[in-house]
């Protein structure tokens, strides 16, 4: 499969694949396309997350929140990176520990509410 992270992945192909090859073809893209990364394996875990949060459909609040993203303003792959965000800023507080104060999907779902194109750019900017 050759990914492009401004595309929709068909999910049933994107589902079929193993982790590898998933993560091999978000790290073929940032190399198409001369993107440099501080930690390239650790961006495309963060991206093939989040593809398979959007490929499991309505199971998370991640489809929905792709779509006001972009809805909003934001291209595909910064909805991705704005996603990816908050996404590793979870698995960050759980590996070190922080008291999530209940059920981290439903602090996840929480945060995704929050998050807004304009509050992302701001971040980036």
């Amino acid at each position: 499969m050759r990914y492009e992270a401004n595309e929709h992945p068909h999910s049933e192909m994107w589902l079929e694949l193993d982790e590898t090859e998933r993560m091999d073809a978000v790290m073929d893209y940032h190399s198409r396309t001369r993107v440099k990364l501080e930690n390239p394996e650790l961006h495309a875990m963060a991206h093939v997350v989040v593809e398979n949060q959007v490929a499991l459909g309505e199971a998370t609040s991640v489809p929905a929140t792709l779509d006001r993203l972009t809805d909003e303003g934001l291209d595909r792959h910064e909805a991705i990176h704005a996603i990816g965000s908050i996404l590793m800023s979870m698995v960050y507080d759980v590996a070190h520990g922080a008291d999530d104060d209940g059920d981290i999907n439903q602090k996840y779902s929480r945060e995704l509410a929050k998050l807004t194109a304009a509050g992302w750019r701001s971040q980036v900017e």
